[in-house]
């Protein structure tokens, strides 16, 4: 089945893709130009057979190369072998490049991997309270990042930390295996990612992040791994990537309850476009739950989902504050899958006992578009909050092959209108389609103009 979605993604990515005069973050390619400067990691004194561990020789090839951060910066190559490492940290105007057949493996020590003070916006480690494991691969306040190669990998070597989760043995929350923190200007592309502990890359605080051609993936029973994290940050392209985990594959993020809240940064100006996408037991795109900053102007498009238990879900609760809102969905092809879209407001758990039980999410101006769905068994699933209803979901053009008719919506708390939708969704979702009620966005700026 990975074959068969790369061969459409190598298909999508031939083809002249439009998007309704949307330019979006993803027009904004980047250009790499070579650095002036580049060592090789062998130059450190680092060994690649899998078994030395080399995080001393990444610490000093890193700290060698601040030194060209004036310079026009510089390069650190990884060439073939197997680079076992703990975590360590980049610096600004750096390329990290791995080569074909270069691996970075993850250490299965939790001594390797530094502990570090929780997210702001989030208060404590989501899995255990207090501080959190460091990730593999970490920035922080950068500048001018490239982490990229020549279909290199980069293995978290999860399975160790999953039986930690799972059987509650974790002394810290799990670590991820890219992280990028209050950075700006980075692109991670040209990359097969595998088995991260949690997410395999977080962007947060960060802004201008171009994320592309990626192979991403965990086991389906891997607990709670997550592909593409983008959290409390903004201008930000996915494009043309393939990610498969245990739990979501792209999820949308911006901090947790009251900690979100005082943090108050949203994830704004995103763009997915030509990703195939699998989840096992989570979403193929989600946003939140933990989304207290706020989520607007979101656009997707050209999306693949097989063989997963939701396609695309938005995810909060009371107690989160914020909003998701001005968020459009678009030509999205899904083959077997439970639930195509959904919506709920009884979504997370909450980081401690001071989270303000009145401060209510609000979910508001989310189109769904072009949707194709075969061998679906809920068609749409939309529970709100009582006290703050789910508005202005717009659905158009939208052909869900589901088993039972009679079970193929389920709503409540929630109002919208649609057109052309098969089969028929509830009646609070069948308000005729109006230009004050859908939308389409036409520009990162946050523009907008009628969808139907």
């Amino acid at each position: 089945m990975l074959l068969v979605a790369l061969l459409l993604l190598l298909a999508w990515s031939n083809a002249v893709i439009t998007a309704d005069g949307y330019g979006g973050q993803c027009s904004l390619n980047p250009t790499l130009d070579p650095r002036p400067h580049s060592v090789s990691i062998l130059e450190f004194g680092a060994v690649g057979d899998g078994k030395t561990l080399n995080t001393i020789p990444f610490q000093n090839a890193i700290f060698y190369l601040k030194s060209f951060a004036d310079k026009g910066g510089a390069q650190l190559y990884v060439p073939p072998g197997k680079w076992l490492t703990g975590s360590f940290n980049l610096t600004s105007h750096l390329t990290l490049f791995l080569e074909k057949g270069a691996t970075i493996i993850g250490s299965q020590d939790p001594t390797r991997w530094d502990v570090v003070e929780p997210l702001p916006s989030y208060g404590r480690g989501l899995e255990v309270p207090g501080g959190r494991y460091q990730s593999l691969i970490n920035g922080y306040k950068l500048h001018d990042v490239v982490i990229t190669g020549n279909n290199g990998t980069i293995n978290g070597m999860g399975s160790v930390w999953w039986e930690w989760f799972t059987s509650h043995s974790l002394n810290h929350s799990r670590p991820h295996l890219i992280e990028l923190v209050e950075s700006d200007y980075v692109v991670v592309s040209n990359l097969t990612i595998l088995n991260a502990p949690a997410y395999a890359i977080h962007t947060v605080y960060c802004s201008h992040v171009h994320i592309q051609n990626l192979s991403i993936s965990a086991p389906p029973e891997s607990p709670f791994t997550v592909g593409i994290v983008p959290d409390s940050s903004n201008n930000v392209c996915i494009e043309d990537c393939i990610v498969s985990m245990g739990h979501d594959a792209i999820s949308l993020k911006s901090g947790w309850d009251e900690y979100g809240i005082a943090y108050g940064r949203a994830t704004e100006n995103v763009h997915i476009r030509r990703v195939t996408l699998n989840a096992f037991s989570g979403s193929t795109l989600a946003f939140g739950s933990e989304m207290s900053g706020g989520i607007s102007n979101v656009f997707v498009e050209h999306v693949h989902v097989f063989d997963s238990n939701i396609g695309v879900q938005f995810r909060t609760t009371k107690g989160r504050g914020g909003y998701m809102k001005e968020i459009v969905i678009s030509d999205i092809q899904m083959y077997n899958v439970y639930i195509a879209i959904s919506a709920t407001g009884h979504c997370g758990s909450h980081p401690d006992d001071k989270f303000d039980p009145n401060a209510l999410p609000h979910l508001d101006s989310i189109t769904f578009k072009g949707i194709i769905g075969r061998n679906i068994t809920v068609a749409g699933s939309f529970t709100g909050i009582e006290e703050s209803p789910f508005t202005n979901i717009c659905l158009s053009n939208i052909d869900l092959s589901t088993s039972s008719i009679s079970s193929a919506w389920e709503c409540s708390n929630v109002s919208g209108s649609s057109d052309s939708v098969n089969p028929k969704p509830c009646p609070e979702l069948q308000n005729p389609a109006n230009s004050s009620s859908c939308f389409y966005l036409l520009s990162t700026s946050g523009r907008k103009a009628s969808a139907l």
